[in-house]
């Protein structure tokens, strides 16, 4: 037993492989730097911005050689048309099928977004040198147009009769639509059942509803059966059907988007169905129940057939909703465009630079609004500059113990 053990123990061990330092050659080539992620490499940046000054050659020989399609537009059509065929014939070049779709459907998005941000763009500062002449006259905004012709300069009449209309009209419509509309939403959503998807189902058909459509409803229904003049009360009925589906239908699919488990956490710890809708999923959704007012309050705004119905045109101020016609916006640009003179198509502009800073102005409000409230951790800056001030110079007053001083003394 001793000697198996003795050869056991005089067995060799074997030894791990020693680690050895790279050296570094001196002959050898520089690295090559990583390209980062996302970032193009020279092929494709030749396939970017080589097929589109490709386009461009292409665009300019065909509009203006080959085809007799003068103007912006057929350049802009072309010139997309060429990008995107350009665009695939230098990505087959270096690259599979899977890539040249993937460039392909980039170009064709970006694209669209660039036509749709120039439209926008174009629509708007079109509209602001049109109509900046009037905006630099203080009576545009605190005149009305009682007395003034058509072709009065604008030294006289203004819009301030259409700016108050268009208030009081949407005020109405807001009131009758925003109520109807989410309460809509949360039947639509939390209460479920049949009639839920039939009231779904109307909703949706009267997304689509022509604006004069709802303009000879309220005709028909409150100044003919009803008996109400033509009035802002009237108009605000009309503007508040136009814009209750769509604050309807918006609302409810914000609602849809709330998670189910606040709803159930809600209801497991006690809180009826009206709490948990009242404290829960409404202030969950609130910022998209707000884009859901912008989006009805953008629709009726804009509307003109329906107020002409139902209030008509009125060159003078009208504070009172029943008080008679009351103009808006939307009509003042239409009674003025008509006219055709130059003056007063002039003010029509400048009526819709107003119109449109108006509804920038309520956009911003709702969004402030519709903001999460966010739990202050740290005191204002105010507060903490009086704090600064009013402790500078003074020091806490050490109170005296008599054990304490006697020991140390």
């Amino acid at each position: 037993m001793s000697a198996a053990l003795t050869d056991v123990v005089a067995e060799p061990t074997t030894t791990a492989p020693r680690t050895t330092l790279p050296t570094r050659d001196p002959d050898a080539p520089p690295p090559v730097p990583r390209r980062a992620v996302g970032r193009p490499d020279a092929d494709e940046l030749f396939a970017r911005v080589g097929a589109w000054i490709a386009a461009l050659g292409a665009t300019w020989l065909v509009t203006q050689r080959f085809l007799p399609l003068s103007g912006v537009a057929w350049f802009v059509i072309v010139l997309l048309v060429a990008g995107i065929v350009m665009t695939a014939l230098l990505s087959a070049m270096s690259t599979t099928f899977v890539e040249v779709r993937d460039r392909v459907a980039g170009v064709v998005v970006t694209a669209g977004a660039v036509l749709v941000g120039l439209a926008l763009v174009s629509a708007v500062v079109f509209v602001f040198v049109r109509g900046w002449r009037p905006l630099t006259h203080l009576n545009f905004f605190t005149d009305d147009m009682s007395g003034v012709e058509p072709k009065a300069p604008f030294t006289e009449g203004g819009v301030l009769h259409a700016i108050i209309g268009s208030g009081i009209q949407l005020g109405i419509g807001l009131a009758v639509a925003l109520p109807l509309g989410i309460g809509t939403a949360v039947f639509m959503t939390e209460v479920g059942g049949r009639f839920a998807r039939i009231v779904r189902t109307v909703v949706e058909a009267m997304t689509a509803l022509p604006s004069i459509v709802a303009g000879l409803f309220v005709y028909t229904t409150v100044i003919l059966a009803a008996g109400v003049p033509r009035s802002g009360l009237a108009a605000g009925l009309a503007i508040g059907v136009m814009m209750l589906p769509i604050i309807a239908r918006a609302a409810d699919v914000v609602l849809r988007v709330v998670p189910g488990n606040l709803r159930e956490a809600s209801l497991a710890l006690g809180a009826s169905r009206w709490r948990t809708v009242w404290h829960v999923v409404l202030p969950t959704a609130r910022p998209g129940l707000a884009t859901a007012v912008i989006l009805g309050v953008a629709r009726g705004v804009g509307e003109t057939s329906p107020v002409l119905l139902t209030s008509g045109a009125a060159p003078f101020i009208t504070a009172n909703p029943v008080g008679g016609a009351m103009n808006s916006l939307p009509l003042f640009i239409y009674t003025q465009v008509r006219s055709g003179e130059p003056h007063a198509i002039g003010r029509a502009f400048g009526a819709a630079v107003v119109l449109m800073t108006l509804v920038l102005a309520l956009f911003v409000i709702a969004r402030l609004v519709a903001r999460p409230r966010r739990l202050r951790t740290r005191p204002s800056l105010r507060k903490r500059v009086v704090a600064l001030v009013t402790t500078t110079g003074t020091r806490p007053r050490r109170t005296r113990n008599p054990r304490t001083d006697g020991e140390t003394a």
